[in-house]
């Protein structure tokens, strides 16, 4: 493993996996929100965005956590493997309004500077829908993209604890 992306619903703990996963396999992590946003949750143009995103996938080894599924045509072709934390969407709702209660105001790591944690419904709608709606959408860009990737499905913490376990040894 030495091109992982690591994707999943807001709240399933993508970016701390990564961190660990990163740790574990001695690996440059890539928290690709912190990429994306600019200050004040601004969006980049798209030819840019996609330009910085070649960018980073061009380097020879890495963990980037994040889903930006109109970006797996770019992302999937050098990864080896992809890891798909697929928890329930009950625990990342409350994980993600958890985070935002707590961090309220402030800018986490894996975000880029001027983008504080805020309350948005229309980001928990997102979380909510993310099973019906990006789910597909993922399998879909597998099967497109990623058909040379070892995927690994993780459905809870206990299976992400489990895989970070023995990572070293893959």
């Amino acid at each position: 493993m030495k091109c992982v992306m690591v994707v999943g619903n807001a709240g399933a703990g993508k970016s701390t996996f990564a961190r660990r996963l990163g740790g574990k396999l001695a690996l440059p992590v890539v928290h690709l929100d912190s990429h994306f946003w600019r200050p004040g949750w601004q969006i980049p143009e798209p030819t840019e965005w996609r330009q910085q995103l070649a960018a980073l996938a061009a380097s020879p080894a890495w963990v980037m956590d994040g889903n930006y599924i109109n970006t797996f045509d770019i992302r999937m072709p050098p990864a080896d493997s992809l890891v798909w934390l697929d928890h329930p969407r009950g625990i990342c709702i409350r994980r993600v309004l958890t985070r935002t209660i707590m961090g309220h105001g402030r800018t986490r790591s894996d975000l880029a500077e001027g983008c504080p944690d805020r309350f948005d419904i229309a980001f928990l709608r997102y979380v909510w829908g993310f099973p019906v709606k990006q789910r597909p959408r993922i399998v879909a860009g597998i099967a497109q993209f990623g058909g040379h990737l070892r995927v690994i499905r993780l459905d809870c913490d206990a299976a992400a604890e489990n895989f970070l376990a023995t990572a070293g040894a893959l």
